[in-house]
């Protein structure tokens, strides 16, 4: 399946006190290259959710921090589509530095629902054939 890959840079803000990305700022740069990777599909999620009345939401995580990123650093944040099913998407991500180094990696289930009820609904068509697969 298609790897995307978003450039991120750390700003102080995304840091504590010794200049280290604060952890919880990795979940931000992965939700960005997600949303970007749509993006670069065609897939506006304001738009979706105003048309379709569909909704993403992440469903789980796993995520292992590998080494630190720090103030001011160019980081390249992948994400890789692992598995499509009906109503949910499973992404393979990484934040690697410019070295190449991988700093953390994650495994992300987003669930398809619909905006008003939440319950799950199918991933629409147009999305599953931009990301090559019929399901």
């Amino acid at each position: 399946m298609i790897e995307f890959t978003w450039p991120v840079r750390v700003y102080y803000e995304d840091t504590d006190a010794a200049g280290v990305v604060y952890y919880a700022n990795y979940l931000k740069y992965l939700e960005r290259a997600r949303t970007e990777f749509l993006r670069s599909l065609g897939v506006e999620q304001d738009e979706l959710e105003k048309v379709n009345n569909i909704i993403f939401a992440v469903r789980s995580m796993t995520i292992d921090y590998l080494q630190p990123a720090f103030f001011n650093e160019l980081l390249n944040v992948s994400a890789k589509v692992a598995e499509l099913r009906k109503a949910s998407l499973s992404f393979h991500q990484a934040v690697n530095n410019q070295q190449k180094e991988t700093l953390c990696t994650a495994q992300v289930k987003i669930a398809c629902l619909h905006s008003q009820t939440l319950k799950p609904v199918s991933i629409p068509e147009f999305i599953t054939k931009e990301l090559g697969n019929d399901a």
